[in-house]
């Protein structure tokens, strides 16, 4: 049973940074690759970072490009997504995701943890 636990999400300011984290068990998570997604109130689930299972390769959307980076250590079974110059935009609940998912509506019914909120305002 796939079970994930995502964890680091607080109240920051704009320009602020981030690391969330997300404890994986239940599935092999050395050969998985991993998905972050969010959904901010109101709004659908969305692509944040994908990673491939050795994490030598991964992608962002375009909005957080350059401002987030996607990691993993598989010894620890963990995910994690550095999250820098934090926009009021970047405001959402973060989930991380089993799986290399793009489109927001197939990570919508992936098994996701509770997720981990953010909150970007001054």
């Amino acid at each position: 049973q796939v079970q994930l636990v995502e964890s680091g999400g607080d109240l920051v300011q704009p320009g602020g940074s981030l690391r969330l984290s997300c404890e994986a068990s239940g599935f092999s998570f050395g050969t998985s690759p991993m998905t972050w997604a969010r959904q901010a109130p109101g709004k659908e689930f969305e692509w944040v970072c994908s990673i491939f299972s050795g994490g030598g390769s991964s992608a962002c959307e375009d909005s957080v490009e350059g401002r987030f980076t996607i990691s993993r250590d598989n010894t620890k079974k963990r995910l994690y997504l550095q999250m820098d110059a934090l926009r009021v935009e970047d405001t959402a609940v973060y989930y991380c995701v089993q799986g290399y998912y793009t489109d927001g509506s197939e990570i919508t019914y992936r098994p996701k943890g509770h997720g981990t909120r953010v909150t970007v305002s001054s």
